[in-house]
């Protein structure tokens, strides 16, 4: 049974979904090949890296390519606005997708190996890759995967009622990406003067994210108040090209640059996509969370503590599922009234916002002693067919000893 793992994308943020569990399924000694296949140098990188030695003694490691000439072309034409390789990666590769028996993925692009390319005996899991609430991760296509690994009954239940998913093709395995956190919290050094540290983390679809209309006001309220700390953390795709193209709701947008004045400011520490944006490090690390819509914010609640919502585009979000994690907070339309809205966020946490925050955690995360990664695996071997053992009783201690702690 030969089981292949597949990371397709700019950026390392979706190995943590997923290559914990074909380490977990390797560990296990069962009759599987377990191939983990990269397409840039980054990203196998961050897969040798996280890899704890197993990658080439126990797991294999493929590095895919562009092989035609006029894929080769249109991807240098076009990748500042769109990401042709990605694309084009599946059917320049179709006798390694052969091969395989079984492809995990944390994304939805891989299903074209069935609808475009032919593979429909290809079984194909969706790992996912966060637990966020936005109407995209429950789009029609969650409904085109053999099996689904979700984090919890929330994404259970919204895949089942709003996608038509099949129960029977979904498991509750946890969070594999919790698995890594170390059992130590790392401080950032240049934060640690007492001062409360915000993390800004707007996301990248333009229909969507704070970032274009309000981003920059944001990073000037805190030049002029530094009596607080800022971590602008933004999704790692906000500044990867030139452009920002979103498929759900066709928008094109730029980013733009970081001023100087925000790059010198000795409270501001700017990170546009480096690893520490991928590893948990700002949301475990900040004192209070400004955003939209991105999912970080349920890895922020972790550990629940204050949080600040803007909405930018002056969207009608109560009752919305999409938007449930404005619950959690003050939601501001006007950023005249962000300093009012983080007093109160943190003058209420403990009555209003922090029973809010544990309740969503506890339905987005079905957390248990036992790693997630070893549940995912367990339902992974089971849907290709083959034995697993049941999990034996997992202490509080020991499982925290099966924490890689490699972030």
């Amino acid at each position: 049974m030969r089981i292949g793992f597949l990371f397709n994308h700019d950026q390392i943020h979706q190995v943590a979904h997923s290559l914990p569990i074909a380490l977990a399924l390797a560990r296990g000694g069962r009759d599987l090949e377990i191939v983990v296949a990269t397409t840039n140098r980054r990203l196998t990188a961050e897969v040798i890296r996280l890899g704890g030695g197993l990658v080439g003694h126990g797991v294999s490691l493929v590095e895919l390519d562009l092989t035609r000439r006029a894929s080769r072309l249109l991807a240098a034409t076009t990748e500042a606005v769109l990401p042709a390789t990605k694309l084009l990666i599946y059917g320049d590769n179709l006798d390694f997708f052969r091969s395989l028996d079984v492809l995990v993925v944390a994304e939805k692009t891989s299903l074209i190996l069935k609808t475009r390319h032919g593979l429909r005996d290809l079984k194909i899991i969706h790992t996912r890759h966060g637990a966020g609430d936005r109407a995209i991760g429950f789009d029609k296509a969650s409904a085109g995967f053999d099996h689904v690994l979700v984090s919890g009954r929330k994404i259970r239940d919204r895949l089942v009622h709003e996608t038509g998913v099949d129960p029977a093709r979904i498991s509750i395995v946890g969070y594999p990406k919790f698995d890594l956190l170390p059992a130590r919290r790392a401080t950032h050094p240049l934060l640690d003067d007492g001062r409360p540290v915000v993390l800004y983390n707007p996301h990248v679809s333009p229909h969507l994210s704070s970032w274009y209309q309000d981003g920059r006001r944001v990073l000037d309220w805190f030049v002029e108040h530094d009596d607080h700390h800022l971590i602008f953390a933004p999704h790692v795709m906000l500044f990867e090209r030139p452009f920002v193209a979103t498929i759900d709701k066709l928008r094109l947008d730029r980013a733009g640059r970081i001023e100087e004045r925000y790059l010198r400011a000795p409270n501001i520490h700017i990170d546009l996509g480096s690893r520490a944006s991928t590893t948990m490090a700002y949301t475990q690390r900040a004192d209070l969370y400004l955003g939209d819509v991105s999912s970080q914010v349920y890895e922020f609640m972790l550990k629940p503590r204050p949080c600040v919502f803007l909405n930018s585009h002056r969207i009608a979000w109560a009752g919305d599922p999409n938007f449930g994690h404005w619950r959690t907070g003050p939601v501001i339309e006007d950023l005249a009234d962000l300093g009012s809205a983080m007093e109160r966020s943190r003058r209420e946490h403990e009555t209003v916002w922090r029973p809010v925050q544990e309740a969503l955690f506890n339905q987005s995360f079905d957390l248990t002693d036992e790693p997630s990664a070893e549940r995912a695996a367990r339902a992974v071997a089971r849907f290709a067919g083959q034995a697993w053992p049941a999990p034996e009783a997992v202490g509080l201690a020991d499982a925290a000893l099966t924490r890689t702690g490699t972030f």
